[in-house]
């Protein structure tokens, strides 16, 4: 049976110290690869696992949003914000893609008729293939209100069903910004700044002003076991140091601890803590404030992808949240619901949001 283990961290300060070189500060998606690695990922986690069947379908959801971010890539059309609309974002301490804040290109529209179109094919006959058959009919409305719910956390009235599918077109336009956003920073000659600025908030993206899926640790160069935060929307990734807490800061190795899945039908050399330094999936987990954020390590799993490794690991949030412990990420792939109205992202809601037989919404 799984149980969990803890083991206290270095202050971010000594982190910092250790790491060394230069680290960059943001990492921007590939469009090539972006979503195809991610599909990849939750292929190989689908095999023997529980929840195989939700994982084979999210990747196959994720190939279906590769082809559509190539797709926005090849015709474009999209605007993004000039260089004096990213300057007034930088000064005013915004994110330049603001997810919240309207209005949004209904070019997502287009990108989810053409995911539910692609999904539909092959998709059996059972909730998904229902849910997938509401989206192909859905009105601008209905389209208009679950993306509301969805990009500002007010989630009140938000189609439990055919939320994923609505959140995988959402990704892909802010991802597709994101990308734009990056290459005409750069085709501008700017090497010496960055096309966003620092939020007072590390832990939302400084890009479009989401919150992470989870964070990942990278090694480049002579940078080793760096941490990044990988936004949830447009999977923009931004340094935040080791041993920080992501939702209040605090970096105190007193009140900051990982906690991990330990295999006790597994033999392995070490005691349990040895075994829980180790793991490729931590939660990093705060007594200051009473909020975690999973850590996934890229460095010790090189095929790791953030948002595939937390879906996969979506026992590790039951058992931290036992202790009280919320979450501060959101995976838009897997919301949680109360059948009494409305929804929440936790894993401690009454109903869960999957493409597997995903509950009908409020």
């Amino acid at each position: 049976m799984p149980t969990t283990a803890t083991v206290r961290v270095m202050p971010a300060e000594e982190i910092a110290a250790r790491a060394g070189g230069s680290t960059p500060p943001l990492r921007w998606p590939e469009r090539a690869t972006y979503f195809a690695e991610r599909a990849m990922r939750l292929r190989q986690l689908a095999n023997g696992h529980a929840m195989g069947d939700f994982l084979q379908f999210t990747a196959r959801l994720a190939r279906a949003q590769q082809a559509a971010l190539e797709r926005l890539g090849r015709e474009g059309g999209i605007d993004i914000p000039d260089a004096a609309a990213i300057d007034r974002a930088s000064l005013a301490g915004q994110p330049p893609l603001g997810a919240a804040e309207g209005p949004r290109d209904r070019a997502w529209h287009g990108v989810l008729r053409e995911i539910v179109a692609a999904m539909r094919t092959g998709t059996p006959p059972g909730p998904a293939a229902d849910a997938l058959a509401r989206l192909a009919v859905a009105d601008e409305v209905f389209l208009e209100r679950q993306a509301d719910a969805l990009l500002t956390g007010v989630m009140a009235g938000l189609d439990l069903a055919t939320a994923p599918v609505v959140a995988a077109a959402l990704q892909v336009l802010w991802t597709h910004l994101a990308i734009e956003l990056e290459r005409a920073h750069a085709a501008r000659g700017q090497t010496n700044t960055l096309p966003v600025g620092r939020l007072d908030d590390a832990g939302i993206c400084p890009c479009c002003g989401s919150r992470p899926v989870a964070s990942i640790t990278r090694s480049a160069g002579d940078v080793a076991g760096q941490r990044y935060l990988h936004c949830s929307l447009c999977g923009t990734e931004w340094n935040v140091p080791r041993g920080q807490c992501t939702h209040c800061g605090e970096g105190s190795a007193e009140k900051v601890a990982y906690q991990s899945l330990d295999r006790s039908d597994v033999e392995e050399e070490g005691d349990s803590a040895s075994r829980a330094a180790k793991a490729s999936i931590q939660a990093e987990t705060c007594d200051a404030c009473g909020h975690y954020l999973k850590i996934v390590h890229g460095d010790r799993d090189p095929l790791a992808e953030p948002a595939a490794d937390d879906l996969a690991s979506i026992t590790l949030d039951l058992l931290v949240a036992e202790t009280g412990k919320l979450r501060h990420g959101v995976n838009l792939m897997l919301l949680f619901g109360d059948p009494e109205g409305g929804a929440e992202e936790g894993p401690g809601g009454a109903t869960a949001s999957g493409p597997e037989g995903p509950p009908r919404g409020r």
